[in-house]
C-alpha cells in the first residue's frame, strides 16, 4: 500500500484550464506582491551608510511550519541595526502563512520575538515531536527555540546545551553527522567582534572603509551533537583540529551517495572547508585535495552564499557560491569520490559577475520546463556615498540564468520581466511553492530589512512537489536525502538541507518541472541512511507526501 497515493489525491492543486491555454507573458516571470501579502509593511530602517562590518553581514530568512498546519510561515531575523543605535534593526519577526499569499505579524503569540544581533538559521525536528524547531544564530549566545504542540516556541537554548558560545555565529546547518538518526549541528562562526570597540577603519581600492574581516581574529566553528532528546554536547569528531576561518556559510549533504554526510563550509576572504566522515566515524578537513577551498587559480574567496544543483545531470550535488566585488562567482562540479573542479569560465560565469557583490544564489526550475535555472541576489557592503565616491553601484540587480546544455546564459528582463532587473541591498533569499500551485514563489531581504515576495507566474499544472516523511524517526523530514524525478527526458535531482541560499533556511522539499510531459513520473528517494525506494504513478499539477516504507 502506498500512502502516498491518497495524501496525492487529497492535495490535488486546483487551476483553471484559461490558464493553462494562455502561458505567462515573461517565461521567467515574477510578479511582486509584497504590499498585498502583508510583507511590504514591514518596518525597515532608512538607507544609511553603515559604519561597522556587524552592520552589512544579516539579513538571512526562515521557512518554517512554526504552527503545524502544513504551510510554511516566514521568520525574519534582526537584520540592519547600528552600533550607534540598536533600536534601527529590523526583523525579529515570525509571519504566520496564511494561505493564498497573505501573512499576518503573529510574533507575540509565536514567542519568537528576537531583537539581538542575528544572522542565519537553520530549521529541524530536534527533539522527535514531529514539529519544526527554529536555530538562530546570534553576536553572543545563540538561540534554539522548540516548538510546542499547543502553539508557539519555548525558548530552550540554555537548557539544550546550545546557548554556551559567545562568538559571533553567521550560519548553521542541521544534519545527522554521527548515523544515529537524530539531526545534529554545525555552526559556522566568523570573527571576534566587540560593537563597543570598533576596529580601526582600512584602505579598499582607494577608499577608506569600516575594518573587517582582515586583521580580526577568527572564530573557530563549532559542532554539537545530539543526545537524542533535543539536547546537545560538544563533538569530538575531529572539527577540532581545524584552524578557525571567517565562517559565513555551511551546508550538509551527502555529496558522494554513500548514506553519510559531508559538510562545507564556506569562509570569507580565505578558503572554504569540507569535511568528510572516516570509516571510524571522525572527520577530516580535505577542502585543499578535494578541489573545493580554492578557485581554479588557487586563490581563497570571499564566499557568502551557497546553492547544490546537479547541473552536469550524473545525480551528484554540484556546488556555486557567490563572491566579492572584483571576483568571480564560482562553479564548482562535482567529479565523484568527493572531488571538485571549478568549471566557471567553462559553463560562462565567469566575468558576469565581476562588477557585483552576491549574496543569496539557488537553483530552481523557475518555468517548470524540467531544467533548473541559476540565480544570485547582490548588493553592495559599503555605503551608498563611499560608492558613489569610487563608481560602484550599493544598489545592484540580481543575476538569472538558464542552462543551456553545458553551458550558463544570462537572462534579462525582455524574457523574466522587471523583477530581475530591480535593484536593492540584497542579502538573504527562501524559495518554496508558497501558494501550493506548483511552481517556485521567492522571498527576499534587502540589508535594511524591506521583504519582497515574489510570486511565480508560471504555467499552472507543470509542476510535482515532494515532500518526505519518515514516521518515527528524529529526522522526521529527512534532511540530508536526495530525491531523483524519474520518467521525463532526463532524471532530475534535489537535495534536502536544512540550510542553503545566504544564512537562510529553506523548504526542506523538493521541487520538479515537468515541461509538456504528462507522465506517469516516479520518484527515487535515496534516504539519509543510503537505503533507496521507489514511488510510482506520481502526475504532474499534484503534491505528494512521500512515507517511507510505502514506496517500492
Amino acid at each position: 500500500m502506498r500512502s502516498c497515493r491518497p495524501l496525492a489525491v487529497a492535495l490535488l492543486l486546483g487551476f483553471s484550464a484559461s490558464c493553462l491555454d494562455d502561458g505567462p507573458e515573461f517565461p521567467y516571470g515574477m510578479t511582486e506582491v509584497s504590499y498585498p501579502a502583508g510583507l511590504g509593511q514591514l518596518p525597515s530602517h532608512s538607507n544609511r551608510d553603515p559604519a561597522a562590518l556587524i552592520e552589512v553581514k544579516g539579513g538571512g530568512l526562515a521557512l518554517i511550519d512554526g504552527d503545524g498546519d502544513g504551510d510554511l510561515d516566514l521568520f525574519l531575523p534582526a537584520c540592519g541595526g547600528s552600533v550607534t543605535d540598536p533600536d534601527m534593526s529590523s526583523g525579529g519577526r515570525y509571519m504566520e502563512n496564511l494561505g493564498r499569499l497573505k501573512f499576518r505579524d503573529a510574533t507575540k503569540a509565536s514567542g519568537l520575538s528576537f531583537s539581538r544581533w542575528s544572522f542565519g538559521t537553520a530549521v529541524g525536528d530536534v527533539n522527535g515531536d514531529g514539529l519544526d524547531d527554529l536555530f538562530v544564530c546570534a553576536h553572543g549566545p545563540n538561540s534554539l527555540f522548540l516548538q510546542q504542540a499547543g502553539g508557539g516556541f519555548h525558548d530552550a537554548s540554555a537548557s539544550s546545551g546550545l546557548a554556551q558560545t559567545s562568538a559571533w555565529s553567521a550560519a548553521a546547518s542541521f544534519g545527522d553527522l554521527d548515523g544515529d538518526g537524530d539531526l545534529d549541528l554545525y555552526i559556522a562562526n566568523y570573527v571576534q567582534f566587540d560593537p563597543e570597540s570598533l576596529p580601526k577603519p582600512m584602505m579598499f581600492r582607494g577608499a577608506e572603509v569600516f575594518g573587517g574581516p582582515l586583521g580580526l581574529s577568527a572564530e573557530p566553528d563549532e559542532v554539537y551533537l545530539n543526545e537524542g532528546d533535543g539536547s546537545f554536547v560538544p563533538a569530538s569528531l575531529g572539527f577540532a583540529a581545524v584552524k578557525a576561518a571567517y565562517g559565513l556559510g555551511v551546508v550538509s549533504a551527502d555529496f558522494d551517495g554513500d548514506g553519510t554526510l559531508e559538510v562545507f563550509v564556506g569562509n570569507d576572504s580565505g578558503p572554504n572547508f569540507f569535511f568528510q566522515r572516516g570509516a571510524d566515524g571522525s572527520f577530516s578537513e580535505n577542502g585543499l585535495t578535494s578541489g573545493i577551498a580554492f578557485d581554479e587559480n588557487g586563490l581563497g574567496q570571499a564566499t557568502m552564499g551557497i546553492a547544490l544543483g546537479d547541473v552536469n545531470r550524473d545525480g551528484r550535488p554540484d556546488v556555486f557560491t557567490t563572491n566579492f566585488m572584483g571576483d568571480r562567482n564560482t562553479l564548482h562540479l562535482n567529479l565523484g569520490d568527493l572531488f571538485f573542479d571549478d568549471a566557471t569560465r567553462r559553463w560562462g560565469l565567469g566575468q558576469i559577475s565581476v562588477p557585483y557583490l552576491g549574496w543569496a544564489t539557488t537553483f530552481l526550475d523557475m518555468d517548470c520546463d524540467g531544467t533548473q535555472e541559476l540565480l544570485v541576489f547582490n548588493g553592495h557592503v559599503y555605503g551608498e556615498t563611499i560608492c558613489r565616491q569610487q563608481g560602484w553601484s550599493q544598489r545592484q540587480p540580481a543575476l538569472l540564468f538558464r542552462q543551456v546544455e553545458n553551458r550558463f546564459e544570462p537572462i534579462h528582463a525582455a524574457e523574466a520581466g522587471d523583477w530581475v532587473q530591480q535593484q536593492g541591498i540584497e542579502r538573504g533569499a527562501v524559495c518554496a511553492d508558497l501558494d501550493r500551485d506548483g511552481d517556485l514563489d521567492l522571498v527576499v531581504r534587502d540589508l535594511t530589512g524591506s521583504v519582497r515576495l515574489l510570486r511565480n507566474d508560471a504555467a499552472p499544472g507543470r509542476g510535482i512537489l515532494l515532500s518526505l516523511q519518515q514516521p518515527g524517526s528524529m529526522n522526521r523530514r529527512a534532511i540530508g536525502s536526495r530525491v531523483a524525478l524519474l520518467g521525463g527526458p532526463r532524471p532530475q535531482y534535489r537535495w534536502i538541507t536544512s540550510s542553503g541560499t545566504y544564512q537562510s533556511a529553506n523548504a526542506q522539499e523538493a521541487q520538479f518541472g515537468t515541461g509538456s510531459h504528462k507522465g506517469p513520473f516516479q520518484a527515487e528517494v535515496t534516504w539519509p541512511d543510503g537505503s533507496s525506494e521507489r514511488f510510482p504513478a506520481l502526475m504532474p499539477g499534484m503534491n505528494f507526501v512521500l512515507v517511507r516504507g510505502s514506496g517500492e
